[in-house]
């Protein structure tokens, strides 16, 4: 079995994974006011911290783009088809084992309002399924 990776592929699930993330958490998104309240991170706050959150965003997303391209890679190779829907089935997978897990026990013991704990697993589920498509799509 051989790991193959289409750079492309790796190349367009981060932009997607920009774009979610921008269309998430930006002040005018999705979540982004509810989050603030929720965080108590205020505008002033983000500015403050300067490019650093941005700086791990970034490389977060490019690992998840990989790890996602890998894992799919694999599990292509142990199905014999390059099918789009393993490819979801590996974001969903990942999300669900490794995301909303992780998420959920680190927000329980820090007491983080439910709410939070929902807004941040909703939007790993969406980023990991849309990152998953144009990997699905171009490996």
């Amino acid at each position: 079995m051989e790991l193959s990776i289409s750079w492309p592929a790796v190349v367009a699930a981060i932009v997607v994974g920009m774009a979610v993330a921008w269309v998430w958490y930006s002040d005018w998104g999705l979540a982004g006011g509810v989050w603030r309240k929720l965080t108590g991170v205020t505008k002033e706050d983000s500015v403050r911290a300067g490019k650093g959150p941005f700086v791990v965003l970034v490389a977060s997303i490019v690992v998840t783009a990989l790890a996602l391209a890998a894992a799919s890679s694999v599990a292509s190779g142990f199905s014999g088809t390059d099918s789009f829907w393993i490819a979801l089935a590996v974001g969903l997978v990942a999300w669900l084992g490794f995301s909303l897990s992780t998420l959920a026990q680190h927000n329980g013991f820090e007491q983080k309002p439910g709410r939070l704990t929902v807004i941040n697993s909703a939007y790993q589920l969406v980023l990991f399924l849309g990152m998953a498509i144009p990997i699905g799509l171009l490996q």
